[in-house]
């Protein structure tokens, strides 16, 4: 009945701006992904600098690389999985005792002032060891803030129609497809590194900005105040929302709630399907992609430029534009239902992309074949493993809140996101054994 009534959404304005807090979640993390190589290029011992040679090491095998350098992606990956997953955990508990507008504003403004004190960074010579600890610092604030920030906004989208999930998995989408679209700009264009990552960093201060302001209009929608009306709140006092919950006599199964909350646990009851599957879709994502994707090689002889094409295109680029298109598709498409069994089917199957990657041409290899040599095979590979990732996810956090009551949407919504995040822990933990059984 609550749909039926509602107002209508005057030329999209809240899908707009969820959009572009969706965007403002993963864009600042993409970002630093994409500048990886500058971040090493920090890293390089000079001539200058003897005892911090001494101090960072070398390696090994005729590796001329700092230890420090060579660690940066795995300390980068361990600093990022481990702190997201922590506060996405607390903010699932903890998000009734604090405001909702002091966790998403704070959540962003910390976000800016971090990409604000890189780009800063860039324009300034630091030591190795020094610039090394305040990356990594950084890359754990990032992380944790943006952990809040994105369990926040799901739990916020729980109290709207399903579909307004869509606009923030197709914004962290783009996010994906905009950072590997600009790391193959710079690829063409030959620019100076250091020019490349500043551009980078402001790009994104740009972008989180225009998220501030979005979240500061979005209280001032009609569609989204009759919303958080019914939800038994409205948007400006989040006090009053706890105090309206605790006065409710009984909630849709009939149920007596009033001076309880129904427990995490019974919530999980409700919604375990969705969140195991969400989980399990990253889990096996992240697990294969970047770690096994990354090294594969292509097969055309003399390659040339498609040598240097190949895997910022057949690998970046085509992976987050296909996954951006799965997550958008549920804006006009949900098939499967919420309830059917064709939903969790589907994401189980997806574990059969781990052994078509491994099998691709993988290099260097130990221990399987090569059966799928022809590039052809994994750009075939890539699309559906990327179009599956997206939608599939999108309709798992879109169909979890709506299977508990409407007051308990936010919550629900908060605990899919901690099954999202705990996904790509998992993920980035078992993608060092896929990799080493290739």
């Amino acid at each position: 009945m609550t749909a039926l009534n509602a107002p209508r959404d005057k030329y999209n304005a809240v899908w707009i701006i969820f959009f572009i807090l969706g965007l403002g979640t993963l864009l600042p993390w993409n970002f630093f992904m994409t500048a990886t190589i500058y971040f090493t290029s920090r890293l390089k011992d000079t001539p200058s600098d003897l005892p911090s040679t001494q101090t960072n090491g070398t390696l090994a095998d005729g590796d001329t690389r700092s230890v420090l350098e060579s660690k940066f992606n795995n300390v980068m990956t361990l600093c990022a999985m481990v702190p997201l997953l922590v506060f996405t955990c607390l903010n699932s508990f903890l998000h009734q005792r604090i405001p909702q507008k002091l966790r998403i504003i704070g959540s962003l403004a910390v976000i800016l002032v971090v990409f604000l004190l890189t780009a800063v960074l860039v324009k300034i010579d630091v030591g190795p060891l020094p610039f090394f600890t305040i990356t990594m610092i950084k890359i754990i604030c990032i992380n944790s803030f943006g952990a809040i920030l994105q369990s926040s906004l799901f739990g916020l989208a729980g109290i709207l129609p399903a579909s307004y999930t869509t606009p923030i998995m197709s914004g962290q989408g783009l996010a994906g497809t905009f950072a590997a679209f600009s790391m193959i700009c710079t690829l063409a264009s030959g620019s100076a590194l250091q020019d490349s990552a500043f551009g980078y960093f402001i790009t994104a201060c740009v972008v989180i900005l225009l998220a501030i302001l979005a979240y500061i209009v979005l209280p001032r929608m009609e569609f989204f105040q009759f919303f958080m009306e019914s939800n038994g709140s409205r948007p400006a006092t989040d006090e009053e929302n706890k105090m309206d919950l605790l006065k409710k006599g009984t909630d849709t199964y009939g149920c007596q709630i009033a001076n309880r909350k129904i427990t995490h646990l019974l919530l999980f009851f409700q919604i375990w399907v969705m969140a195991l599957s969400v989980c399990f879709i990253f889990t096996v994502t992240i697990g294969t992609f970047p770690a096994v994707t990354v090294e594969v090689k292509t097969t055309v002889a003399n390659g040339g430029v498609w040598e240097t094409y190949f895997i910022p295109v057949s690998c970046f680029l085509l992976f987050n534009l296909m996954d951006w298109a799965g997550r958008s598709l549920t804006a006009v498409c949900m098939w499967p239902g919420k309830d059917s069994r064709w939903l969790p089917v589907l994401v189980g199957l997806r574990i059969v992309f781990i052994p078509l990657f491994m099998l691709c041409n993988v290099q260097p290899r130990n221990f399987l074949p090569v059966l799928f040599a022809h590039d052809a095979w994994y750009i075939f590979f890539m699309i559906f493993f990327a179009f599956s990732n997206g939608y599939l996810a999108s309709l798992c956090m879109c169909f979890g809140p709506k299977k508990v009551p409407q007051h308990e949407a936010e919550t629900a919504g908060a605990i899919m996101a901690f099954f999202l995040s705990l996904g790509l822990a998992l993920g980035a933990g078992v993608s060092f054994a896929f990799r080493a059984l290739v």
